[in-house]
């Protein structure tokens, strides 16, 4: 018999744990809880990472200048490629092999080797777990990026954080879970295709914040709107959604265009909080290089994304470089003079990328954060010129080429793989888009063999059928 003393206290207790759960489902602890258990649920173990920043360089990094050390060029400089096949290059002219334009030494404690164009990011150095083995599908640009995006060269596929969206789903009702910062310059190949949400559903795809007082386009009316007609009006559409869904049924494409609305109002208090960088302390602005003209863009960007991160952003892309096209090229695709190009590319990010992983550690944050700083390939140890002349600069080149991480577990000042004595191709370990993918799955907790949509009667995955995890984690 259940008495009425009872009654209100289940009651009470009742409330009580619908309100809780109710919290707890906001703050997105609910949904990990009800992910661990179940057969398809994620993450599927332990994560390592919470959040992710990368840093993308478009137009193609040369590993040559930068992350891999090869002394024996400068022994074979000015002197043919012994070989007698025919490199996948962009424009098809091997020249002479060239010396490294810098110098490389040993830096911090780990020893790694890294080149005087990143003289900043060198004295983080025993951060950072450099791959120097990286392999590519492609040598041309738009196809090499969708393929480090979302590991198939065409577009129409989803890119990494959209999986990561997917499978995880968000820790902020106010911010997407994925957001996207582009270089100031304008957008890389393939524009929104590289952080499409593809086939998945809607909300999953990146969304772009830009620079000035409306880091989102069309996020606030062209009038003001009185505070009780702003409400109305919401109240009103919201009326006539759940009309047509309960004459129609559900539908998946509106129910997220639903979403994205109702998370556009949610960013309008949100967004221009997170973006207002003012409040931060001058010392912090001055390490990521707010204080200079050459790099406040990328500074402000990468201080964008600490403060993303914070409040519950999962993933974040930073863009380095824009249009291929034009000459100057406002990228990192050094066909005519690498010493020309990756010095005023560099002296961009070089400050602003350290600052963010001193940043990052001094808080805290490195521990459960992954930072990927890629590019899309390398560069030739070949000059890209007639074949009697040492030419100033070096075709696409994707047989073997360098990319780092640090944070998230992974073992620091270490350096995975090595391409042959010139650079040209790995030569041990090499690591393809996939196995990297499904690193980077694997530090979120999640087994990428078993994070699947289905579409077109495929169940599809980001890793296709490939992926191997590596064995960098401590």
């Amino acid at each position: 018999m259940l008495h009425r003393r009872d009654l209100f206290d289940l009651s009470a207790r009742g409330l009580g744990a619908t309100a809780l759960l109710s919290l707890l489902e906001l703050d997105g602890w609910l949904a990990a809880a009800e992910r661990t258990t179940g057969e398809a649920g994620f993450p599927n173990f332990a994560p390592r990472a919470r959040r992710a920043v990368q840093i993308c360089l478009v137009g193609g990094l040369s590993h040559l200048d930068s992350f891999d050390y090869k002394p024996e060029l400068a022994r074979y400089h000015g002197k043919s490629l012994d070989s007698q096949e025919q490199p996948d290059i962009f424009f098809g002219k091997v020249g002479l092999i060239r010396q490294s334009d810098w110098q490389f030494r040993q830096r911090g404690e780990s020893g790694l080797w890294i080149s005087d164009l990143f003289p900043q990011v060198a004295e983080v150095a025993d951060d950072l777990t450099i791959i120097r083995s990286m392999v590519s599908d492609s040598a041309n640009h738009t196809p090499a990026l969708f393929v480090a995006n979302s590991g198939f060269q065409f577009n129409g596929f989803p890119s990494v954080g959209s999986w990561l969206s997917y499978g995880l789903g968000s820790e902020t009702q106010s911010l997407p879970t994925y957001v996207v910062l582009p270089d100031q310059r304008g957008g890389p190949n393939g524009g929104a295709s590289n952080w499409s949400s593809g086939f998945l559903p809607a909300q999953h795809q990146g969304v772009v914040l830009q620079g000035g007082p409306q880091p989102v386009r069309d996020l606030f009316p062209a009038r003001e709107l009185g505070a009780g007609s702003e409400a109305a009006t919401r109240e009103f559409l919201q009326r006539l959604n759940e009309r047509h869904r309960q004459r129609t049924g559900p539908e998946q494409a509106l129910a997220a265009r639903i979403r994205s609305y109702e998370l556009a109002a949610e960013m309008q208090l949100s967004v221009p909080e997170v973006s207002d960088l003012a409040g931060e302390p001058e010392s912090i602005r001055r390490m990521y290089g707010l204080d200079q003209e050459a790099t406040a863009d990328a500074g402000r960007r990468c201080l964008l994304a600490r403060r993303l991160l914070e409040q519950g952003v999962r993933f974040v892309q930073i863009y380095s470089g824009g249009p291929i096209a034009g000459s100057p090229r406002a990228s990192w695709d050094a066909h005519e003079n690498v010493l020309e190009n990756h010095s005023a590319e560099a002296a961009r990010i070089d400050r602003p990328v350290a600052g963010l992983l001193r940043d990052l550690k001094q808080r805290g944050m490195l521990d459960d954060t992954l930072v990927l700083f890629t590019t899309e390939f390398g560069r030739t140890p070949f000059t890209q010129s007639e074949a009697d002349q040492v030419g100033t600069g070096r075709d696409h080149n994707r047989y073997g080429f360098s990319v780092w991480m640090a944070g998230a577990g992974l073992r620091p000042g270490i350096s995975y793989g090595t391409t042959d004595e010139i650079g040209w191709k790995a030569a041990d370990k090499p690591v393809p888009w996939h196995d990297l993918h499904a690193t980077l799955l694997h530090l979120f907790g999640i087994d990428h063999e078993r994070l699947t949509y289905y579409h077109n009667g495929i169940q599809r995955r980001l890793t296709n059928v490939h992926g191997h995890v590596l064995p960098l984690c401590t």
